[in-house]
């Protein structure tokens, strides 16, 4: 049976993160079974993460001795299997439902190349959350002006989208020349030239 989905996690220096990250993507194959695989692209880390890494069940290392986010995401991306790559960062928890939401955006929409949306901070006080809240509808607004009106682009958040591997094989994938920021900007833009990039 192939792979539907490959979670691919760049870490640099994650010891700590690293764990709770990968639990929580095991908890909702554990809501929503599928077809999956998890893959923890080490980024020339200096601390355990490659060896708690190493520990955790079911879990694929690479190493990317080339330090930065894109050339991570792309090893990953030629690591993995699944027909969908979904990019968590290391810091991430996967909140309940994620999973069977992702599954079912791409099963109702055979367009739909990439699927993307916020992050909900925990730690933060409430005063920062409504700071955040704030410029997560400025970003929808942009995202939505890009995509229907312009028809120029699209937007992603790096840490938390998912992608069709026939949509990353036909960019050409990752842009390893970026590099830090900017890397999900530009995989944004690059995907709506092949299809329909959500942010929800």
């Amino acid at each position: 049976m192939s792979t539907k989905i490959s979670f691919v996690i760049p870490a640099y220096n994650e010891e700590l993160s690293i764990g709770p990250c990968v639990e929580a993507i095991r908890a909702e194959l554990a809501h929503t079974p599928t077809s999956a695989e998890i893959i923890v692209v080490n980024n020339s880390s200096t601390d355990r993460t490659e060896a708690v890494a190493r520990k955790l069940e079911g879990v694929t290392v690479v190493n990317e001795p080339k330090k930065g986010l894109p050339q991570a995401r792309q090893s990953g991306f030629l690591a993995a299997h699944g027909e969908l790559i979904a990019n968590i960062d290391a810091d991430t928890l996967l909140r309940p439902g994620w999973l069977a939401n992702v599954l079912r955006e791409f099963e109702q929409c055979p367009k739909l190349v990439a699927l993307s949306g916020p992050y909900y901070y925990h730690d933060l006080s409430r005063r920062a959350r409504i700071v955040v809240e704030v410029f997560y509808v400025f970003t929808f607004l942009l995202y939505f002006l890009n995509r229907h009106i312009l028809k120029t682009g699209s937007v992603l958040h790096g840490g938390n989208f998912v992608v069709r591997r026939t949509a990353l094989e036909a960019i050409g994938g990752y842009n390893t020349t970026i590099s830090f920021y900017g890397e999900d900007t530009d995989v944004a833009r690059r995907l709506h030239a092949v299809g329909h990039v959500k942010f929800t």
